[in-house]
């Protein structure tokens, strides 16, 4: 067959394949799970021995070959890796490096990710891992359309890493062998991120938010304790929709049970649509060739304006700290960067902007074991939704809607639901700041 032979010809080891970096400036590696991990470990080894000039890389969410093989001491000044939002990986590997300056972050909503790496950066190659070619010449970008759907389509060179263990999906998640220019063979089991154990701080946050998603209602759900928690509590709902920037195993058992059915969704009817899966390999086998469960890239998954087009959007997110004034921070700690902007402020206006939508902006009342209060006079990180978008906002202590409120109704609402051992310092904090009378 035709496209046999054009695999064969594209096939290369690892180490051959980073060999056609010799020209490239720019980098761009797949996300988290679509990250090819024996690809980044030949080029470790290509910038090691200098078999490869230095290099931006550019990616979101890194995997553990990244921390493993990449963001390591010696190669240090090698290359520039540069990231657009931060994994549990990226910052342990941070805090290991002498250098904590090295890995360089770029700010970016989600929807805006494939656009910024197209336009603004140009791509000289793209690599990812994909699922085996199929009889027509097709592979699938699987678990992560993100933003390779995007760049895959306008970078110089692609390289992909053919695994067996990544699902096939559908939606804008086919690629050509005709699109390709190399290809290598690894068959390394897919990360897995099992969702976060709730606690009972998490329980009674996610029942308020729980409470407040009806029958029929189309849903994004963040990472957490907080949004899996929410998602276990609705198993009696009915007509559920998904549209997601995650999918994650819950929503996969929601789906299963026919909670999540997609009956009254406007947008993708009957479709469970995602730009990026987080799981277990039983979530994986559930993706793998089930038509219903569809990739497309952020820039269409998480753009507002496709957002809104779907009625009782519900988006549940959560955050570091927010201010007594709705200011909320999902990004930095003391104005270090902990993960990123993302797609939260995405859906946070997508929601809002649906008819009858809704977020909310879920999180603990302190951190620190009790220390610090995560309800604050003003935020010591960056804003990543600002005072205008903010809608709900829960904690353990109660659930406030923000949205028509003023800045003094705003700061006594927030107090109130801060833990009550802060509640009398934000008081006066919020009359030095002028809040309060």
């Amino acid at each position: 067959m035709k496209w046999i032979d054009e695999y064969e010809a594209k096939r290369l080891t690892a180490e051959q394949a980073v060999l056609q970096l010799a020209d490239a400036r720019n980098l761009i590696l797949g996300m988290s799970v679509a990250m090819p991990a024996a690809l980044i470990k030949a080029l470790a080894d290509g910038l090691r021995n200098d078999q490869i000039p230095p290099v931006n890389v550019y990616y979101m969410h890194g995997s553990d070959a990244l921390e493993q093989h990449l963001l390591v001491e010696d190669l240090c000044g090698k290359f520039t890796p540069r990231s657009l939002f931060l994994s549990g990986h990226d910052r342990k590997a941070i805090k290991e490096l002498s250098n904590k300056h090295w890995v360089e972050f770029v700010p970016a909503a989600f929807h805006q990710v494939g656009r910024l790496l197209t336009e603004y950066v140009e791509p000289d190659c793209f690599m990812v891992r994909v699922s085996p070619m199929d009889k027509h010449g097709y592979f699938s970008l699987g678990t992560n359309a993100d933003y390779g759907a995007s760049v895959i389509r306008k970078a110089k060179k692609v390289i992909v890493e053919v695994n067996k263990f990544m699902p096939r999906t559908f939606g804008e998640c086919s690629v050509h062998i005709s699109e390709i220019d190399a290809l290598v063979e690894a068959d390394i089991p897919l990360s897995e991120i099992p969702e976060a154990q709730a606690s009972e701080t998490d329980w009674a946050i996610a029942r308020q938010v729980a409470d407040r998603i009806h029958d029929g209602d189309t849903l994004q759900m963040g990472v957490g304790g907080v949004p899996a928690s929410v998602l276990s509590l609705l198993e009696n709902h009915k007509d559920l929709g998904l549209h997601s920037e995650l999918f994650c195993p819950s929503m996969a058992r929601l789906i299963e049970t026919g909670v999540i059915n997609g009956r009254r969704k406007r947008l993708k009817q009957h479709k469970h649509v995602f730009t990026l899966a987080l799981g277990d390999r039983a979530m994986y086998d559930f993706m793998d060739d089930n038509p219903s469960i569809v990739g497309y890239p952020a820039s269409w998954v998480n753009n507002p304006s496709v957002i809104r087009k779907n009625p009782n959007m519900v988006s549940v997110n959560s955050a570091i700290e927010v201010d007594i004034t709705g200011q909320i921070n999902a990004e930095t700690i003391m104005g270090t960067p902990f993960s990123g902007t993302g797609g939260q402020l995405d859906f946070v206006r997508g929601a809002f902007a649906s008819q009858g939508g809704r977020s909310f902006i879920a999180l603990h009342s302190t951190a620190k074991e009790g220390r610090l209060s995560r309800i604050v006079p003003r935020l010591t990180g960056t804003v990543t939704d600002t005072r205008m978008d903010a809608h709900f906002v829960v904690t353990e202590y109660g659930c406030v809607e923000l949205k028509g409120l003023s800045l003094p109704q705003r700061a006594r609402a927030l107090i109130g639901i801060a833990h009550p051992q802060f509640r009398e310092a934000l008081e006066q904090q919020a009359k030095e700041l002028g809040l309060l009378g």
